[in-house]
């Protein structure tokens, strides 16, 4: 199960650093999305998948029980995804008003602006 994650996980970034070199503004969002991605698989993956039961500490244990899930993987890749989702917000609406001013979604002529 690891193994066909890490060739996934390998996958995503090519492609994300792909997308990243192209000169469309649309396509390097694409490529920023499909990176972050990949980062939260790589996060999952090298935290270890586990099949545990939550990790509840009672009043009389003093640490979670052994084989619990550890939450702060997932934590971390719940807050990654709320803050690509903003990114990703936040760059579609960028585009729209660059492509709106200049008519074009090509980056190299995002230079200059003034017309």
């Amino acid at each position: 199960m690891q193994i066909s994650l890490v060739f996934l996980i390998a996958v995503l970034f090519g492609c994300g650093f792909y997308l990243l070199m192209r000169r469309s503004f649309l396509k390097v969002i694409l490529g920023l999305m499909l990176l972050g991605h990949a980062a939260n698989l790589l996060v999952f993956t090298s935290a270890g998948i586990v099949r545990g039961p939550a990790p509840l500490v009672q009043d009389t244990m003093i640490a979670p029980p052994a084989g619990s899930a550890d939450p702060i993987p997932q934590a971390l890749v719940l807050t990654a995804i709320v803050i690509s989702f903003g990114v990703a917000a936040f760059a579609l609406v960028l585009f729209r008003r660059a492509f709106d001013v200049l008519g074009s979604d090509d980056i190299d002529e995002l230079n200059g602006t003034e017309r």
